[in-house]
């Protein structure tokens, strides 16, 4: 698998040589790709996924040193940072925007005005908390009780930023919230849901909403890998065994759904028709299975993880430089909500990359303090 990793993390740094500059021309942060660049569908560069876009930079800056990809992850980061000032079109998924765009800076360059930008970040995120156990995920008022199983993956901001200070409550909330997210959210079957409604003034569960997935009680493929991978680096951070249990957990759910083919369904739930896949989730499970074989040495991990990445280069990858991006039948929700069904979406290309690169050996472990 080394070999055809390689060989494909070497044919993404080509393809995004010629892709990635039509992008930098137009001074935006791409969203989807296709036959030119896509800006995000709601919220201009508040968008959630706006850090995916220099993190993409970033991994393929490590894997290749060609500098233009460092200075496109630059430019990308200097519009994230202006959104600051639309404060109130940012949430959770500050984690997500900042750490790896402010935050992959740092790590690379030790920029000073890089790692104020993403305490900055971490500080917004931290606001988000109530004290009744969770961080609130969105920000319309009906939405104030309203936690969602990928802000696992924004926690890592909250690790990093207790790190560089030295002041542990930001790595607090974020346990708190891990707490919580395993209590509520992993079922029995290691199954977990998209969002879980919670009274705001005294934290009791209040209901299981659908989310993204095909409804209340289904279990939305990117769902199960947000799980995944964050629960595997809430372990790494803190190394909590409670938290490697709950991934492991995960992990054997969705490697039991992984098709024959390699390709994942938008929901391990959802009905036989229509065909929904959604190959972001694939490519998200393959970094958290590949961080999981890191905490265990299990090669159950691992064999996994190659097979969901052989599914994707070998089914679902459009290396034309006539496109922009690669991954394609990437779906953003199962009813469709116009953020894209079976096309190409940049976080499936930054995935897949991570992925890439951690098999290569040139992954600069972003989510890590």
């Amino acid at each position: 698998m080394r070999n055809n990793a390689c060989d494909a993390l070497h044919r993404a740094i080509e393809k995004y040589r010629s892709t990635a500059s039509l992008a930098a021309e137009k001074d935006m942060l791409p969203y989807r790709g296709g036959e030119k660049w896509m800006a995000s569908p709601f919220d201009g560069d508040s968008w959630w996924t706006g850090g995916f876009w220099p993190g993409l930079m970033w991994q393929l800056w490590v894997a290749s040193k060609d500098d233009w990809f460092r200075d496109e992850a630059l430019r990308a980061e200097a519009r994230l940072t202006d959104q600051f000032r639309a404060f109130e079109r940012l949430n959770h998924d500050v984690g997500f925007m900042y750490l790896l765009s402010c935050g992959a800076h740092h790590k690379l360059l030790k920029d000073e005005q890089a790692r104020v930008d993403a305490l900055h970040a971490a500080n917004l995120l931290m606001g988000r908390f109530n004290p009744k156990g969770y961080i609130r995920a969105w920000n319309e008022p009906e939405r104030v009780g309203y936690a969602i199983i990928d802000c696992m993956m924004n926690l890592s901001l909250l690790f990093w930023a207790s790190d560089v200070t030295g002041d542990p409550r930001f790595a607090h909330v974020a346990r708190v919230h891990a707490d919580t997210t395993l209590r509520e959210f992993v079922r029995a079957d290691g199954s977990v849901c998209h969002i879980v409604e919670f009274d705001p003034d005294t934290g009791a569960r209040v209901r299981e909403h659908g989310g993204q997935g095909y409804g209340e009680g289904t279990a939305w493929s990117r769902g199960q890998a947000w799980g995944l991978y964050g629960f595997a680096l809430a372990c790494a951070n803190t190394g909590d065994r409670r938290y490697l249990e709950a991934a492991e957990r995960i992990a054997r759910f969705f490697m039991a759904h992984i098709r024959p083919d390699g390709l994942t369904d938008c929901d391990f739930r959802q009905p036989p028709e229509p065909e929904r896949l959604d190959n972001i989730a694939g490519a998200c499970a393959a970094c958290g299975l590949i961080e999981l074989h890191r905490l265990t040495g299990k090669a159950e991990y691992i064999a996994a993880a190659e097979a969901l990445l052989d599914g994707l280069i070998e089914r679902c990858c459009d290396w034309s430089k006539d496109t922009c991006g690669i991954l394609t039948h990437c779906t953003a929700s199962y009813h469709d909500d116009a953020a894209g069904v079976h096309t190409n979406i940049v976080y499936g290309d930054y995935f897949f990359v991570e992925a890439l690169a951690r098999i290569a050996g040139t992954d600069p472990e972003l989510w890590r303090r």
